[in-house]
């Protein structure tokens, strides 16, 4: 983790580049397909939402005080919006299109002042930060 400081632009700009968005995404996507079929199944991406405690750090739910039954629910409700089409497997494009989505939300909320943030070393948010003091020397 790192102390970084961004602003709403400063994601917008990453997500704009597509070749650095897209791989970005595809590189998460890619550690994600543990088996390698092109596809994330709901097991594959719960176990890393789980992982990362994604409700806890992020939305402030304690997921100790929750029961197995509604953090399943919760997690299939996370799984729902990459899987676009139903199909019970998320793809490449959806799993990209709704990490756009996500990443514009995140811009839109951190607005145009700058704000200081701890981010996660190797997050989209991270990678964001790094492009664009890349871009400034």
């Amino acid at each position: 983790m790192s102390v970084e400081i961004l602003d709403g632009k400063t994601v917008q700009s990453f997500v704009e580049d597509e070749g650095a968005f897209n791989s970005s995404v595809d590189g998460r996507f890619a550690a994600l397909d543990t088996n390698h079929d092109g596809l994330l199944s709901y097991s594959e991406m719960a176990q890393e939402l789980m992982s990362l405690r994604v409700l806890e750090k992020h939305f402030g739910v304690d997921e100790s005080a929750m029961s197995h039954g509604e953090l399943v629910e919760l997690y299939r409700g996370l799984f729902a919006r990459f899987d676009r089409d139903g199909n019970g497997t998320v793809d490449l494009e959806e799993f990209r299109a709704e990490m756009k989505e996500v990443m514009l939300a995140v811009a839109n909320g951190l607005g145009f002042l700058p704000v200081q943030m701890v981010v996660e070393e190797g997050s989209f948010l991270k990678v964001a930060v790094d492009r664009e003091l890349a871009k400034a020397t």
